[in-house]
């Protein structure tokens, strides 16, 4: 079982969490913009990567257009931030207000999403742990800020990225076994178009509801059986 990428990314937020609580807000907010240009740039190139291993373009187009439609129809970016905002209504306020805002905040941020699903898939299926190596610069990054004005919370959301991502990471793991090389190519494909999107959104170039391109990832191999039947 590979989780490698998740054991970075929970690194990341307690070295990152750590040195927002020990340099406060002395971190100028340009430096933090910087980092953040630099980290959507590597998106984008591993999204290439990703993207071009397909061996058919119109698998990963045909997955991307009905997903994608599958996906606005289910509004499903709507509801990831909707579990967002229960989630910090629901536990706002209870026990020491602001390390539950701080712990709250930080999961959130680092577990829903595209790219903690995509990335944790990525690293189950083939060990590849690039989208989570670089998604750990951003919560990193994101730690950062948090933890220097909510507190050491934020240093336990560590713990859900654990057990989200792993559990994904897992789960893809002992899926492997019954998924093919040209499944496993063409959702990699997939995942990489996704990807791209997301380094859109990183940029600032085009904010794409990225989330609701994540059926995608089921119609892939959907598409790949029907050509070998066909």
């Amino acid at each position: 079982m590979h989780l490698t990428g998740t054991i970075i990314n929970v690194a990341a937020v307690l070295v990152g969490g750590t040195a927002g609580l020990l340099l406060g807000s002395r971190v100028p907010e340009r430096w933090r913009e910087m980092l953040m240009d630099g980290v959507g740039l590597v998106v984008i190139v591993i999204g290439l990567q990703m993207a071009l291993k397909t061996a058919n373009v119109l698998i990963v187009l045909g997955s991307i257009l009905v997903g994608g439609i599958l996906g606005e129809w289910a509004g499903l970016e709507g509801r990831l931030e909707a579990t967002g905002d229960w989630l910090k209504e629901r536990l706002r306020g209870r026990g020491q207000a602001r390390f539950t805002e701080g712990f709250v905040a930080a999961s959130v941020l680092f577990c829903v999403g595209p790219m903690a699903v995509l990335g944790a898939i990525n690293d189950g299926l083939r060990g590849d742990y690039s989208l989570l190596a670089v998604k750990s610069a951003l919560d990193g990054i994101s730690a950062l800020a948090f933890a220097s004005t909510m507190g050491v919370g934020v240093l336990f959301s560590s713990l859900a990225v654990l057990g989200y991502q792993g559990g994904i990471s897992l789960l893809a793991g002992l899926a492997q076994s019954a998924l093919s090389d040209a499944v496993v190519r063409e959702m990699t494909a997939t995942g990489g178009a996704i990807v791209l999107g997301i380094g859109l959104r990183l940029l600032q170039l085009r904010q794409l509801r990225v989330a609701n391109f994540l059926p995608a990832l089921l119609l892939a191999p959907l598409l790949v059986a029907i050509l070998r039947i066909s």
